[in-house]
């Protein structure tokens, strides 16, 4: 009984599969672009439109989706979550226009989405686990883009053969499947099955004490706390432009890019669907690494070859050669590393109890640059007739980032939050 496995595996396991799915939900716009343009002529900027938005309410949703997970618990918000989803997607096969795609796509895909997302799996960390912590979190993490990306040459060649509602359909299959597995194995809290929390060794077993007062007044709470800190705000701006790198750039039109230059869509998306295959690799790592080395030199590297990459795509895409292959490869592996090490500095400088709601208003800003960057790359598309003005801006955005990471935890401010607002476990510079 002794080595019987800790129902805080199978949690995680859940969370792990919910992620992956609620992530291809997040690919698929990459398939419907072109497909939906061609049927409604409709141009790449308005069905952009769509997809910003929905980019911008995942992240929004993510401070929000903290106090109600501390409220009514996990697997509550994830079922309501996941029907909402599939309701949503499955609706989106009977528009017919701009703004029906946007209600459906943009807000109601949106708002789901960012109710399943990186804030829940660092939330079920940090309330099922006392080990292990910046493992997970590079696992979860990895899942919520390895999902998005491993998805994408099935959608396409859903898409490509029978239409851009077979691969919706795919979709939605997959959400009722994860949904009913939420309803019958996913649990709240350790003591839901009389447990502690995996790693915690002492004590009977006893149910965790929450926040369960009025989840807005939380977020906004929380956001207030945080903007008094320097730390948050380089915390937030680095992942502002994380997520335009990511999900606004690369995410949103890497495939539209390659189409531009004669592949096709199944070719494209099986490209960016293997740097999913070394996301899982990178991001896992990361989070091992963020265990044990400076975070901020961490993100530091990270951002830094990034920026290097995405000023070198413009010629990669040139069929001569290898290079968008081996772009690929390194952007996988780079892709959501960046994740680990923030969690981390989060969870140091405002407390583990304050993380879920911190972190969910960083995810904002990292979603806020994803739909930024998502829009702005379709104009730049449908003026210049070429991506290659968006990858240059965001690659040097990315360098500044790099120098913009060393500065956390380094602000005079960092102590001062600590003390002033009873933070546990004070940080050292050395854990930074």
């Amino acid at each position: 009984m002794s080595h019987k496995l800790h129902y805080a595996w199978v949690v995680a396991a859940i969370t792990f599969i919910t992620l992956v799915v609620t992530a291809a939900v997040r690919a698929t716009p990459s398939i419907l672009i072109v497909p939906i343009e061609h049927e409604f002529g409709w141009s790449a900027a308005t069905v952009s439109s769509a997809v910003s938005i929905n980019l911008l309410l995942y992240g929004l949703m993510g401070p929000f989706a903290a106090g109600l997970l501390n409220r009514y618990g996990l697997r509550r918000v994830m079922i309501v979550s996941l029907a909402f989803l599939a309701a949503g997607v499955a609706l989106t096969t009977l528009v017919r226009a701009p703004w029906q795609l946007i209600l459906l796509w943009g807000l109601v895909v949106g708002m789901g989405t960012g109710m399943t997302a990186i804030v829940l799996g660092a939330t079920v960390v940090h309330r099922w686990f006392r080990k292990e912590q910046g493992l997970l979190i590079g696992i979860l993490t990895a899942s919520t883009a390895t999902g998005q990306l491993l998805f994408l040459p099935i959608l396409a060649l859903f898409a490509q053969s029978g239409g851009w509602r077979n691969a919706v359909g795919v979709v939605v299959c997959a959400l009722v499947f994860v949904l009913a597995i939420v309803v019958l194995w996913m649990r709240t809290d350790p003591s839901d099955v009389g447990l502690r929390p995996f790693g915690e060794k002492s004590g009977g077993v006893a149910a965790t004490a929450y926040n369960v007062s009025d989840p807005f007044r939380q977020a906004i709470d929380a956001l207030r706390r945080g903007m008094r800190s320097i730390d948050f705000w380089l915390l937030a701006g680095s992942f502002f432009i994380c997520g335009a790198s990511t999900n606004g750039l690369i995410g949103t039109h890497l495939i539209p890019a390659c189409m531009d230059h004669g592949m096709t869509e199944v070719y494209a998306a099986g490209l960016v669907a293997s740097m999913g295959v070394f996301d899982l690799i990178g991001t896992t790592a990361s989070g091992w690494l963020s265990d044990r080395f400076s975070n901020r030199w961490l993100l530091c590297t990270y951002y830094g070859l990034r920026g290097i990459s995405l000023l070198l795509l413009p010629s990669a895409f040139d069929p001569t050669y290898h290079r968008l292959s081996i772009f690929a490869v390194f952007y996988g592996l780079d892709w959501i590393a960046t994740v680990p090490p923030t969690v981390a500095l989060t969870a140091k400088i405002f407390g583990t109890r304050e993380v879920g709601l911190i972190f969910g208003w960083v995810i904002a800003s990292h979603q806020v640059g994803a739909a930024a960057v998502a829009l702005f790359a379709g104009f730049i598309r449908s003026i210049d007739g070429s991506y290659d003005l968006a990858f240059s801006i965001s690659g040097i955005a990315c360098i500044a980032a790099a120098v913009g990471v060393l500065l956390i935890g380094r602000t005079s401010d960092s102590g001062f939050f600590r003390r002033n607002h009873k933070i546990e476990q004070p940080a050292t510079a050395q854990q930074y």
